[in-house]
């Protein structure tokens, strides 16, 4: 196995997201059709969630894969938590619920860039990291949705105690809320997939590669390219509305999930590529699925900040740094 940092940047994936940033960054027309860049999102969740299906089907659910997937849970439930209690006191507490969603959640994009970075490093994992990733999705809305009623719960009884009334706004509904975080497209195509993979098997595997496989790095890269060119957009109109301890949070957050993951995955005695995508799917943060369904839930926050947060910062981050450094660290602990 090798690790190196440029070895990571010259990957053509990884170059054609740097370029899309350069791209964005000079102000150029570059573009990818709303339409066709739809395709590609669809296109990735379809492949990994056909391919995490299949290699579930060939390997079953071992006690290794159940305390991969215990460790996932923990961590959707645990990093909504920490996060709120250290954003809350810095920022507005439904900015706080709602990056808190954001983070607990998880990056579908890098996700898949770690497992490429794997498979190219000849470092096998499991498919029921598919079915962990699918899993940390909704805790972390539920997550948030419960501590932004939280704060609604206590600013209407501030308000009610001043004013000596005591009615108060009806609250969300939190089923509302669970259905659109369960029949989210995104979410539901990836479910569908995993599905489909699973109950096909080898022989669907066999059918679908020449479309699941032989093309999968194309679009990965244009995917990708595209992208770039959203981080540079994002990061050029938000660049007033975010404080440094906002973006301190989305670069240092990062490390904090992927060690905490890390302990997890130690403690339960994950194999490499367990734990090293473990590490990913903590440190990464949702900038689709999560906050479609936080600007509903939770319309309080403003989006230019948990948005930017996940996309502008955390993503690149991630992509360019984090998954060879999280790699590194594997390497160093588990010899």
């Amino acid at each position: 196995m090798e690790f190196s940092l440029l070895k990571n940047l010259i990957d053509p994936v990884i170059l054609f997201f740097v370029f899309g940033v350069f791209a964005g960054a000079i102000r150029s027309n570059l573009e990818i059709p709303p339409a066709i860049a739809k395709f590609f999102s669809l296109y990735l969740l379809i492949a990994i969630g056909l391919k995490g299906g299949a290699a579930l089907a060939a390997t079953g659910l071992s006690q290794t894969a159940w305390l991969a997937l215990l460790g996932a849970l923990i961590m959707a439930a645990l990093v909504p938590a920490y996060s709120f209690l250290i954003l809350r006191s810095r920022i507005n507490p439904y900015d706080a619920a709602a990056v808190a969603a954001t983070y607990g959640s998880v990056s579908a994009v890098t996700f898949i860039t770690a497992q490429q970075f794997l498979s190219r490093n000849d470092l096998d994992f499991g498919g029921h990291m598919t079915v962990a990733m699918v899993l940390m999705e909704s805790p972390a809305i539920i997550m948030a949705v419960l501590l932004a009623s939280l704060v609604r719960s206590q600013e209407a009884k501030r308000t009610s105690l001043a004013a000596g009334a005591t009615h108060t706004e009806p609250g969300l509904s939190l089923k509302k809320v669970l259905h659109e975080a369960f029949t989210d497209g995104a979410h539901l195509l990836l479910i569908g997939s995993l599905v489909i993979g699973f109950v096909t098997g080898a022989e669907g595997k066999k059918i679908m590669e020449p479309f699941v496989v032989d093309i999968f790095k194309g679009i990965l890269a244009f995917f990708l390219l595209e992208m770039g060119l959203l981080v540079a957009r994002q990061l050029r109109e938000s660049r007033k509305g975010i404080s440094l301890f906002v973006m301190g949070f989305a670069l240092v957050m990062p490390l904090v999930n992927a060690a905490v993951a890390m302990g997890f995955a130690w403690l339960f005695g994950l194999p490499k590529g367990d734990a090293m995508l473990l590490m990913v799917l903590a440190a990464s943060a949702s900038y689709i699925v999560v906050p479609a369904i936080v600007r509903y839930a939770i319309p309080e926050a403003r989006p230019g900040i948990y948005f930017t947060m996940a996309l502008g910062f955390t993503f690149p981050f991630n992509i360019v740094v984090g998954i060879p450094l999280y790699f590194a660290t594997i390497g160093l602990i588990w010899g």
